[in-house]
């Protein structure tokens, strides 16, 4: 079958409260909703890969502020380093 969730993602699918996981499988996109209706996988399951995915993709971004963050950085010290050259 396809992507299987990791256990501790298990743990923390039945540890959500009714709202949570409604929240949670609303934000569900791609095949994971098909899967879940045609019943090839149980609500705690797509709940539990939701969860995983979810958590790959803040890392991802998280990834991607930090490096935009070091190059607005890097950017705005150039900036300073330029306009003191050209007072002296």
């Amino acid at each position: 079958m396809g992507k299987m969730s990791k256990p501790e993602y298990e743990e923390k699918a039945r540890a959500l409260s009714e709202d949570e996981a409604e929240r949670l499988l609303s934000r569900m996109s791609g095949k994971l909703p098909k899967r879940l209706h045609n019943e090839k996988l149980s609500r705690e399951e797509a709940l539990a890969i939701q969860l995983e995915l979810e958590d790959e993709q803040l890392e991802e971004w998280r990834k991607n502020m930090q490096e935009l963050n070091s190059n607005i950085e890097a950017k705005g010290s150039r900036r300073k380093t330029d306009k003191k050259d050209k007072k002296e």
